[in-house]
């Protein structure tokens, strides 16, 4: 996106403009679902007349995929950054874990949208724009990998497994943890401490066997 002092004055009230539609569609979409908002209904509660509102999305369909898209293509700039500063291979994953609840939290409205969604059977709503998200997961997942790719050569991770499986199990995992959280966030909230999902990982699951002492 470009910055706000390349942009002309009318480029700047394009993008307000645009920004306005779009979170005025995410409050509706959020209080009562996608199927039950008209464009009518998100033009009203922007303020811009219908025919406005058209000349920057051509259906609610692409008005839905614009705003899932932006909030993810923040959420994946997020989540590089947070794995990408110079530091070793462990305090990087926790970075992932941390700022994945951060960036989720700080963008929950959309969040709920989106799973609430994929969630459900509409699959013609997710065509196309599911295939968009899952490059740039893709992409993320194998910038997750190389971090344990680096930590086993480096000798700070055994090799249990193929680094991508690696980054795929946690990130698994982190996904599944804010599930729990949107559905009873008082109940499960998603742990500060990064070291309460990573340990899943890192302290392994299986006790070392001990041979009993005590005769039969």
């Amino acid at each position: 996106m470009m910055q706000d002092v390349k942009l002309s004055r009318r480029e700047k009230e394009k993008v307000r403009q645009r920004q306005e539609m779009l979170e005025a569609a995410l409050s509706l979409f959020s209080e009562k679902g996608y199927h039950n908002v008209s464009m009518h209904e998100i033009a009203y509660k922007a303020e811009f007349a219908i025919g406005t509102l058209y000349k920057f999305f051509k259906n609610k369909e692409n008005l839905y995929k614009a705003l899932i898209l932006e909030n993810v293509e923040e959420f994946h700039e997020a989540l590089m950054k947070a794995i990408g500063e110079d530091q070793d291979e462990v305090q990087k994953l926790r970075n992932y874990v941390k700022a994945k609840g951060e960036v989720s939290r700080a963008n929950l409205p959309v969040i709920r949208l989106y799973f609430s969604e994929i969630r459900g059977e509409n699959f013609t709503l997710m065509a196309g724009l599911d295939s968009e998200i899952r490059e740039r997961h893709r992409e993320f997942l194998q910038t997750l990998a190389s971090i344990f790719a680096s930590g086993i050569q480096k000798n700070r991770f055994k090799r249990i497994a193929d680094p991508f499986f690696l980054a795929v199990a946690l990130d698994g995992i982190t996904t599944a943890f804010l599930f729990l959280w949107l559905e009873a966030p008082e109940r499960h909230p998603y742990p500060a401490d990064p070291d309460v999902i990573l340990n899943i990982l890192f302290k392994g699951l299986v006790e070392p066997y001990k041979k009993s002492s005590t005769p039969r």
